[in-house]
Order: structure tokens, then sequence, then C-alpha cells
């Protein structure tokens, strides 16, 4: 019920509806292909698209973005429910990573029809291919969800006290996008910190953020751009168990006494 709730109320009432599951990412991709690639001169590799490049990371941010932005308000969003009938109240943000999962998978035929194009229709993407490594790509997808739900619970259980998260929560997500290879490849930041023109501090941040790793190998599973690695995926994975551990548990602790509180 909650999902149904999530998918027919996020554009009830808009005028192209479900439609801006499309535009959106596609609009993202336009303006990063045109400032980081032609105008910044980012190169993304030989062979493959930058349009295509920047589709993939942004699909695979999408969705960790969505998570943790539905989920991070979950109490005060939901308080006029959590006040009237008592129910688990961990269903909430996990209809939240369900609903957004059916969002990801729109914008993952988009990418799949964008790649069909490219390689198949064009003479750009001629070292464009998947790799083997594309079975793992469930528990991409579930490292992702189990991120965005860990840091939308902790940060949902702190709204209770301090308000102003919710202002930051935007801004830093956005921030956090720019330092997850979103739009740039690994590579990139790892040759600027060897080259001395960025701080190791900086090239450590980017390089073990888990979401670089979900990204880079995400990239590397549908467009064989970079490497995979057995132990980015362990590291990733290990993050994501610990992040959805412990923001489970401050969120069943918050639950008993938000009440007072939101």
């Amino acid at each position: 019920m909650f999902v149904k709730r999530d998918v027919i109320t996020m554009y009830k009432q808009t005028i192209l509806g479900p439609l801006w599951y499309f535009i959106q990412p596609l609009f993202t991709s336009v303006i990063f292909t045109l400032v980081f690639n032609n105008i910044a001169n980012i190169e993304t590799g030989n062979g493959i698209p930058s349009f295509l490049f920047n589709l993939a990371g942004i699909t695979s941010w999408n969705y960790f973005s969505n998570c943790l932005n539905g989920t991070s308000d979950t109490f005060k969003k939901n308080q006029g429910i959590f006040g009237k009938v008592y129910f688990p109240r961990v269903i909430m943000p996990m209809s939240t990573v369900l609903s957004n999962l059916i969002k990801f998978g729109i914008q993952l035929l988009v990418f799949v029809c964008f790649y069909v194009y490219f390689v198949f229709f064009t003479t750009t993407a001629f070292n464009t291919a998947p790799t083997l490594a594309i079975v793992w790509l469930p528990l991409v997808v579930l490292i992702m969800a189990l991120l965005g739900l860990g840091f939308g619970m902790i940060i949902s259980s702190m709204t209770t006290k301090y308000r102003d998260l919710s202002f930051l929560v935007g801004f830093g997500v956005q921030l956090l996008m720019y330092g997850s290879a979103v739009m740039y490849p690994l590579t990139l930041i790892q040759d600027k910190v060897n080259q001395g023109r960025l701080p190791n501090w900086v090239g450590s941040v980017i390089e073990y953020n888990p979401m670089t790793s979900v990204i880079e190998l995400f990239r590397n599973m549908t467009l064989g751009a970079g490497s995979f690695s057995i132990s980015k995926l362990l590291y990733a994975s290990a993050i994501a168990v610990i992040v959805f551990l412990f923001g489970l548990v401050v969120f069943n602790k918050t639950e008993k006494q938000f009440i007072d509180t939101v």
C-alpha cells in the first residue's frame, strides 16, 4: 500500500507525470556531457561515448540519492500516521526503497535503449560492451539500497531533534555526488593526485567513498569502462551492511520516543 502511494502521489497533478522518470536523467546527462566533457575536456575513455558514460553514473546515483532523500524525513513526513496507529515503523523507509526500485528499473530501461542506439547505430561506441561481471548487478543494486536506507534512517532519526538537518540533506547529497565519480572516471582523480594537482586526502576521500566503488562497478559491468575488482565489491558491501545495521538500531531506538519531539 505504501509503495503504491509513493508511486502514484509522486507526480500526481503534474502535466508530464511519469515522463519525469525519463526526462530527469536525460537532461542531467546532456548537461554533464556539455559541461564536463565538452567544456572541461574530461575524457571518458576511447570508444565510450560521454553521454552513455554520464547516463550510467546518473542512473546508479539516482537510485541511491532517491532512497536517501526519501527516507531522511520518515518521522516528520509520516507523523500523522505514526501518531494514530502502531505498526513496525521501519516499513515506511523500506517501502520508499522499494518504490524507488521501480523508478530505477524505468531509468535502467532508458539506459539500455540508449546503449543499444550507440552500440548498433553509431560508430562512437566501438569499445563499449558489458562484462561478465554484470552477474553481480543485483548485488550492486542491493548495496545502493542499503546505503541509501541506512543513511536515510540515521538522518531521519536525528531530524526529530535537530530540524536543521532536513535543510542540509539536499545540499549534502549534491556535494556527495561530486565526490562519488558520477561525472568523471576515478582514474582522473588518481592521475591528478599522482601529478600533485590534488591533495592526497581528496583522492582518498573520493576513492574510499563506497558510492564511488558502486558507480565504478556499475560502469564496468554495463560499459566495460574502468576495472572490476572483487575487493571493491566486498568493501562496498561491508560498508553498506554496517551503515544499514547502525541505521536500523538508531531508527528503532528513536521510534520509541520520537512522538514527543517531532
